[in-house]
């Protein structure tokens, strides 16, 4: 039996093997020179890539390009401090009273201050902040 098997097997093989040779033999030429095919070519690109095509498409790579360059964004995980880098004008904030109550508010957070969440402990409403 196992004779039977391998002489099936190395069939198989041998076909295969002569159909892949078969196959990779060289079947091309080199073709002859067609100057007029080539210049008709030339002038078919030429009018379809030339006016406002071209411009287009290099505006638009440029633009598809631009917002990559010269912006990183770092992602910051909730509840970690942050540090400003610059100031921010009319930031919206809630304040103190002389009762201690909370007021909202508006001021200027100078660069360099620190910018904290509010801990999951504390009761937002107790604080007059709203979720």
């Amino acid at each position: 039996m196992n004779q039977w098997l391998a002489a099936i097997i190395a069939g198989i093989v041998q076909a295969i093997v002569a159909i892949l040779a078969k196959r990779s033999e060289r079947s091309a030429e080199d073709g002859a020179r067609r100057p007029e095919l080539r210049d008709r070519l030339r002038e078919r690109v030429r009018r379809k890539w030339s006016g406002k095509t071209l411009p287009v498409i290099i505006v638009l790579v440029v633009l598809l390009a631009l917002p990559g360059c010269g912006t990183r964004t770092i992602y910051v995980q909730s509840g970690e401090p942050v540090r400003l880098r610059e100031t921010i004008r009319s930031a919206k904030v809630w304040v103190l009273d002389q009762d201690g109550k909370p007021v909202a508010g508006v001021m200027d957070l100078p660069e360099g201050w620190y910018c904290l969440p509010v801990p999951d402990d504390v009761d937002p409403g107790a604080a007059g902040v709203s979720k």
